[in-house]
């Protein structure tokens, strides 16, 4: 398989985007946490305890996810050097992981967003108990 420049290239916009999505998630984590937690100092309760158990463990994957996604970026960048040099074989695997790399950070995803269903779950279990 012969690798071109152009070819780990096209990742750099739609990695550049995901990873701006993922970087609006964790300031909107940022500001329900710090929310949250002034409204637990003043009444501490079970929803807000479950929404802060919930938040840590999406700001974690959160964090995964930027952690694979630049990764892949990373690797993309090491795919186009190894092209750039010669280094085919070196180049066809680079791009390989920087493509399994993504998957990882968009399966995280897909588990994250579930974990923020669960979480808007409480909300409306909230409201429909009073």
């Amino acid at each position: 398989m012969e690798l071109s420049l152009t070819t780990p290239a096209l990742l750099f916009s739609s990695i550049s985007l995901i990873m701006l999505a993922y970087t609006n998630r964790f300031l909107a984590y940022a500001n329900v946490i710090r929310n949250l937690h002034g409204a637990y100092k003043k009444d501490p309760n079970q929803v807000l305890m479950a929404q802060i158990v919930n938040l840590r463990k999406r700001l974690y994957l959160t964090r995964s996810m930027q952690i694979f996604g630049i990764s892949s970026l990373l690797l993309c960048v090491v795919s186009m050097f190894l092209v750039y040099i010669k280094q085919d074989v070196l180049a066809v695997w680079s791009f390989g992981l920087a493509l399994v790399l993504l998957i990882v950070s968009l399966a995280l995803l897909i588990w994250e967003i579930q974990i923020s269903v669960k979480a808007l779950e409480l909300h409306l279990e909230d409201i429909e108990g009073e």
